[in-house]
């Protein structure tokens, strides 16, 4: 993957960008900086050409001073960041104006021989206001997110305290009048986690944002019929289980989503994944191909010892008693093959060291040939036993038979037979978190393995909920509620089945390269979205939009230029290019979706999206 753009430059701001919408909008910023960096010479240019670069070093400032006036609006609403904050717009405002002074062609040095001027004569103090506003943008970008993990903070606390509140209910009136104001406050929270979970740039608290949320969802309305069934039997001993193990549950996920925000965990602990057969192979191969350009790098029996580890994991499938003969007999001469071929290579490589080789020679390149190969495959081998498995068993579970015996058997209040259908419940259970280890170990990815984890979790604990609300309706079946209860987790059980059949066409498309990127997703706070501003923003919507059109216009203007300047100039050109669109980014940071739109041609928008690297105004504004 390539490295992202705001992670080629070192700006010592100490601040550390986690996600997209703060990335996306530093982009041209960093591109300006690099440039002004790399920027060495002190060129010559027309009048023409000295007043397009003033026009855009005044526009930047004016657009650094709008920027400016959000993040001054957001520190004044937010008491605890106003001195961060404060000082971090003085320091913007600061560098915008010097970018203006400095690009003032009545600032410049005149020659009196060509008629001629030079730009950004003071390179470094150029290059400094440039390095001091970053900073100072990204300062105020990153205070602004922390309002958005700060609201996230507050509307889980809200929910935790709606919680334990629904948890003590007596009466069906008072749990109906909290339950409502609980069902509020979780849609908020979601909508909240849900922006956060698309703006994450780790891949990986992505994946654990979506897994928790996806609890959250299919609890609540879990908490809703297993309260009721609850209050409707009181001296009922499986309902008052299946009630507590939804609420357990609920304040689980409500803990995973915070770690994930505060990127804190509790008693200093780090989340680290099980290690894979996908990983270890991955990283056998890697060091078995890094002995081309290093022989005397690795141990020689680090190798052998990471095979062994992969083998080792490979347990998992030869000895479950789901496993074919064909297909475990297939694993274990792979399994052998791949023994071989490595000890050939080790051979081969201490050979090659003793002969004092500095690069491999051709007995160990063919070894390294063949030793991959038998490690590719047998991850196709096992990838191929675990698929295989978990399609079918899909097929073979799509019916959902023991989901409508247990529903009927409940209803018929015969116990005797629930115990039995909740036994083949159990099977199916054990037979799906198993499937669902295997498929772990053949993800391809670590978001994948994440999903994977998180369904395992999710028949592990949903099975033996299905099975102690059919004893409740078994013990009463004709209450209504008891029945209903029991539908909403035999509808959960459903749709973790078809959630699974998704993760298993996602673990194929990574496997044979089919995989593409998503579209980003912005969720910094936008006037009028998250956080009530001040009414001078509201005043001023008609100038903001006509400086944005204004910024985007000149942005056209500069590039009709650039047509007519000569090749020498290119540098002071790009300079012009990457002010002008910094300017306009800035400019779509500070816009609020209530103001009147500036209606520009699509072609016009998309232009500025490809060359700031951000999104269309359509999408910011979404």
């Amino acid at each position: 993957m390539a490295s992202s753009p705001c992670s080629s430059v070192n700006f010592d701001s100490g601040l550390e960008i986690k996600t997209r919408s703060v990335e996306q909008t530093l982009i041209p910023l960093v591109s300006q900086i690099t440039t002004l960096i790399n920027h060495k010479d002190k060129p010559k240019k027309s009048e023409r050409t000295q007043q397009a670069i003033q026009r855009v070093g005044q526009a930047v400032s004016v657009a650094v001073g709008r920027f400016v006036a959000v993040g001054e609006a957001i520190a004044v609403e937010n008491e605890e960041l106003k001195e961060e904050m404060g000082m971090a717009c003085f320091e913007a405002r600061r560098a915008g104006d010097a970018i203006a002074q400095l690009t003032d062609v009545g600032t410049a040095v005149t020659p009196p021989v060509d008629g001629r001027t030079t730009v950004f004569s003071d390179r470094t103090g150029m290059v400094k206001a440039a390095r001091m506003l970053l900073s100072s943008v990204t300062k105020v970008l990153v205070l602004a997110d922390r309002i958005v993990i700060k609201q996230i903070i507050t509307s889980r606390n809200k929910v935790l305290v709606t919680l334990e509140q629904l948890e003590r209910v007596s009466t069906f009136q008072e749990f109906v009048q909290i339950f409502s104001q609980f069902g509020n406050q979780m849609v908020e929270f979601a909508h909240l986690t849900g922006d956060r979970q698309n703006d994450l740039k780790d891949e990986n608290k992505k994946a654990r944002m979506a897994a928790a949320r996806a609890v959250l969802e299919k609890c609540t309305m879990m908490l809703l019929t297993a309260s009721k069934t609850c209050l409707r039997h009181p001296d009922c001993e499986s309902a008052r289980i299946n009630k507590d193990a939804v609420f357990h549950r609920m304040r689980f996920a409500l803990e995973q989503v915070m770690e994930i925000v505060t990127d804190a965990r509790p008693c200093g602990e780090t989340k680290v994944l099980p290690l894979s057969i996908y990983t270890g192979i991955k990283d056998f191969k890697s060091n078995v191909e890094g002995l081309r350009e290093g022989l005397y790098l690795l141990p020689h029996q680090a190798l052998s010892g990471q095979l062994e580890a992969v083998v080792e994991r490979t347990e998992d499938f030869t000895d479950s008693a789901y496993t074919s003969h064909e297909h475990r007999e297939g694993i274990l001469q792979l399994c052998q093959l791949a023994r071989q071929d490595t000890d050939q290579l080790i051979t081969d490589w201490m050979e090659a060291q003793s002969l004092n080789a500095k690069e491999a020679t051709e007995e160990m390149e063919l070894s390294i040939l063949k030793t991959c190969q038998s490690v590719y495959e047998l991850r196709r081998e096992l990838h191929k036993v675990a698929v295989g498995r978990a399609a079918d068993l899909l097929k073979l579970h799509a019916e959902h038979l023991p989901l409508r015996a247990l529903k009927a058997s409940g209803g018929e209040g015969n116990l005797e037979a629930v115990a039995e259908y909740a036994r083949t419940l159990g099977e199916q259970k054990e037979q799906l978190v198993e499937t669902c280890r295997l498929l772990c170990h053949v993800s391809g990815t670590e978001p994948l393995e994440i999903t994977c984890i998180h369904a395992e979790e999710t028949f592990h604990v949903i099975g033996p909920q299905i099975i102690s609300a059919a004893q409740t309706l078994a013990l009463h079946p004709s209450s209504k509620i008891a029945k209903e209860n029991l539908d909403v987790f035999c509808e959960a059980w459903e749709s973790q089945l078809c959630d699974m059949a998704v993760l298993l066409r996602e673990i194929n498309d990574v496997f044979e390269g089919r995989r593409g990127d998503k579209r980003a997703y912005v969720s910094l706070p936008r006037p009028g979205v998250r956080i009530c501003y001040l009414s001078f923003f509201l005043q001023e919507q008609s100038t903001i939009a006509k400086l944005g059109l204004e910024l985007r216009l000149l942005t056209s203007d500069m590039d009709t230029e650039v047509e007519k300047w000569e090749d020498q100039e290119h540098d002071i050109v790009r300079q012009g290019q990457s002010l002008s669109s910094m300017a306009y980014s800035m400019y779509l940071f500070t816009r609020m979706p209530p103001f009147q739109q500036v209606k520009l041609p699509r072609s016009t928008v998309t232009t500025t999206a490809h060359r700031t690297g951000l999104p269309s105004a359509e999408v910011l504004s979404a």
